[in-house]
């Protein structure tokens, strides 16, 4: 990436969805965002706050959006308004200038004309299009616009969804794009694609395809809505809003636009009448049921006697009837088969109407992708690419052909009417297997024009651990893996159901530490499952509760705890690397760790109370440690206490890693955040390597933690008794409250004291097995099990 480039301030001219939200993701990595749109027509000169009403209006509805497109609050203060008018002056002071307004070429065109005027030479200028060809905006710019022009699309919304497609034309410089590439994947945690200037580029020609797809095999075969949600899922390693639950999160309409814009626009498409829109969708669209922002689409929702109904439609009579469970003979065999490779394998050879689903529609977008080869990019691996992140696929089209086996599966297309690019057949006769291999931890793809495997480009700072398993793996058991990543550093992965916290996930850590403190310099906890940990194993701790194995538990919560403090006491570094849901159990284990790397997307939180049950794990001891860190002389002792009282009795849970740090969870000073997923275990392991080679000393076991004793109780035992007499929580509510008020002023005590870490421990584990034999904490323990709904009884 060009050293010399740094970006310090963008300018994002648009502040509509896309604009607002896109404002937002920069300000979230730390940048200054100058947010500009039109002046409201009639607006006084003299009237500044009339004048931004359009872009203040639209940031305002963005921020209270959820979820929300910022990771916390405070950072919308990196934002600053203004109109096109008075300041767009002010771009000159941007080093990346983002348009974002409405889609129609001669707006644009004119907005680039004000643009020019006042840019610095050098600025890079992107624009954030979805359709209009790239190459037609710079007409009549000058050179160095040009040069420092390309297209950027985000897709929607920017914070979430991974996807950034880069479009360059003819004239922007190399390093412009290089710049590009690597700026929105290392920085703004994107997968950045090269795409060509096509209609609809990669992500939304190959993803709109296969909706389309979709849509004419159910009107061909009579398929129902639930049924192809029900094939179209998790099950496939698809979101779980399948085809059409997001078709209404994205609205009908934008589906349309983009698919009648490709069936104009890609004349000798050998698959062009694909795009032609289905009699039930034009249906569809003349009652305005475009989904989500219209309140009814393929789905809606009913209150019927004060209780949510949802109906489906019928797509034969556009009748909406209550929505139907549905089941598949094959889906129900595969409800054990975790590898998603192996479960393809079991759907694709179904004889049932799932499996000729599977068959018509993948073949057909096997054939489909082949064939886009060169047209819209030159490596198939970038479609793969655009699939998974900007439509949140687990594997794309040629990844998932490979899991199948690409010989077997391309007769099988053959047999059935599908051709693919004459390429495939150039590869297998090469003695070629498959599309991608994995090789010394790298992974490969098969290069069209030279017939030969090349590395991905810009994965080689990556640490991915799929790439390394099979060669590196040092121990497993059941549920946890132990993999050298080299330079001396261990990886502790584990992949139990969501990743809960089970006796072999302990088993694990224990094992790991032990190796790391005996032969190695480092432990990194890491995994790349869809989530870190939902937590501890609940089902678990229900079955003892309710046989009333006491003593039994007892020893199981004091083996957590042990094994939190063996993370916390190792004689080497431990880093822990959460990303989406590290909660409970999850949570404690990055609390007690020597540094946490988290992913910006974390959603961390203690959420024991939910369940009728505080923190077991160290948790509630480490809030105690911390505030005693913190505590001040006077009332600010107290105000601390209540912080920490409210953030486990509450269940909260961040929103992202930022908030981590504000609601306690992450540590100012000693945690870090990483934006880009794919660099998380690079970074946790630099890290670790750092401390190991700094002269790492093990820690020495805490007997200076200071608490209150009874003025904090008392706090506690207040607070839980007023919320209870305004019925904002139970009388069960209660009793958990008073026994966490108990562990975090440290018990009964008459006057603040200096307590150890085991004796907290100690307490919280006593609490801990009481509430377990309390019959409402095993009804709300029952409830998230069987319908994974928080019951407050």
């Amino acid at each position: 990436m060009d050293a010399k480039r740094i970006i310090k301030k963008v300018a994002v001219l648009g502040s509509g969805v896309m604009g607002s939200r896109i404002a937002c993701h920069f300000a979230n990595i730390g940048l200054q965002v100058l947010l500009l749109d039109i002046v409201p027509e009639n607006a006084p000169s003299d009237d500044q706050k009339t004048r931004n009403k359009i872009v203040n209006d639209a940031l305002a509805f963005a921020l209270k959006s959820n979820p929300s497109p910022i990771y916390l609050k405070s950072f919308a203060r990196r934002i600053i308004t203004g109109n096109f008018d008075d300041d767009m002056p002010k771009i000159a002071e941007c080093d990346w200038v983002i348009e974002v307004v409405v889609e129609r070429l001669d707006i644009k065109q004119k907005v680039f004309g004000k643009v020019e005027k006042y840019r610095k030479p050098g600025t890079l200028i992107t624009s954030n299009t979805s359709g209009i060809p790239i190459h037609l905006m710079t007409e009549g710019r000058s050179e160095d616009f040009k040069n420092h022009f390309c297209g950027t699309h985000f897709f929607n919304p920017p914070r979430y969804l991974k996807l950034l497609e880069i479009i360059p034309t003819r004239d922007t410089l190399s390093g412009v794009v290089d710049f590009l590439m690597e700026y929105g994947e290392k920085y703004l945690g994107k997968t950045t694609v090269l795409a060509k200037d096509t209609p609809a580029f990669i992500g939304n020609r190959i993803g709109v395809f296969s909706i389309m797809s979709v849509l004419h095999y159910v009107d061909k075969t009579g398929m129902t809505v639930e049924e192809v949600d029900k094939l179209t899922g998790p099950v496939i390693g698809h979101p779980k809003s399948a085809t059409f639950r997001t078709n209404d999160v994205v609205g009908l309409d934008t589906m349309v636009h983009v698919a009648n814009g490709l069936s104009k626009n890609v004349p000798d498409d050998e698959a062009k009448e694909l795009f032609r829109i289905p009699d039930f969708v034009n249906g569809m669209l003349h009652n305005n049921w475009l989904g989500s922002k219209t309140g009814q689409g393929f789905y809606k929702k009913e209150k019927v006697n004060g209780i949510n109904q949802f109906y489906a439609l019928d797509l034969k009579t556009l009748e909406y009837k209550p929505s139907q469970k549905v089941k598949f003979a094959s889906l129900e065999t595969t409800k054990t088969v975790d590898s998603l490779k192996d479960r393809l394998k079991i759907l694709f050879a179904a004889k049932d109407k799932a499996g000729d689903f599977y068959r018509a529609t993948f073949y057909q977008l096997f054939a489909y992708s082949s064939n886009r080869i060169p047209e819209i990019s030159n490596e198939f691996y970038k479609i793969d690419a655009a699939m998974n992140a900007g439509f949140g696929w687990e594997m794309g089209p040629f990844e998932k052909w490979d899991a199948l086996g690409v010989d077997n599966t391309l007769k099988e297309m053959e047999t059935a009417g599908y051709k693919p690019a004459r390429w495939v057949y150039d590869m297998i006769a090469s003695g070629a297997k498959s599309f991608y291999k994995t090789e010394n931890g790298t992974r490969w793809y098969y290069d069209i024009p030279t017939k030969s495997y090349k590395v991905i480009p810009g994965t080689e700072n990556f640490i991915l651990l799929d790439n390394i398993r099979t060669t590196n793996t040092i121990w497993k058991n059941s549920g946890s893996t132990i993999i050298d990543i080299g330079d001396g550093i261990l990886n502790l992965e584990f992949h139990t159901k969501m990743n809960t916290i089970g006796s072999e996930v302990i088993e694990g850590i224990n094992r790991a530490i032990t190796l790391a403190e005996t032969s190695y310099k480092g432990l990194v906890i890491s995994n790349e499952g869809t989530n870190f940990s939902a937590g501890a194993n609940v089902g678990l701790i229900f079955m003892m509760a309710v046989e009333q194995e006491f003593d039994e538990l007892n020893m199981v919560v004091k083996t957590f705890q042990h094994t939190m403090m063996r993370i916390r006491y190792s004689s080497v570094p431990v880093v822990v690397a959460p990303h989406q849901m590290a909660l409970g159990g999850g949570c404690e284990m990055c609390m007690h760790a020597d540094k946490v790397v988290a992913h910006a997307e974390l959603y961390m939180g203690l959420v024991e109370f939910g369940v009728g049950l505080i923190p077991g794990g160290g948790g509630t001891k480490e809030f105690a440690l911390r505030l005693s860190d913190e505590l001040q002389e006077g009332d600010i002792e107290l105000n601390n206490f209540r912080e920490r009282f409210l953030t486990i009795g509450q269940a909260k849970v961040s929103t992202s890693a930022y908030e981590a740090f504000e609601l306690g969870y992450l540590k100012k000073g000693r945690d870090v955040v990483v934006v880009s997923p794919n660099r998380l275990l690079a970074e946790a392991k630099q890290h670790c390597l750092m401390m190991a080679e700094e002269g790492y000393v093990q820690p020495i076991p805490r007997t200076d933690i200071r608490v209150l004793g009874k003025q904090a109780l008392g706090l506690g035992y207040v607070g839980a008794n007023t919320m209870y007499s305004g019925n904002y929580i139970s009388e069960h509510d209660v009793k958990i409250s008073q026994k966490l008020a108990y562990i975090l002023s440290g018990g009964d005590l008459s006057q603040p004291s200096l307590v150890s870490e085991e004796y907290l421990l100690g307490l919280e584990r006593e609490a801990f097995v009481s509430l377990c034999a309390e019959r409402k904490t095993l009804e709300r323990i029952q409830s998230i099990l069987t319908g994974g709904k928080v019951l407050r009884n």
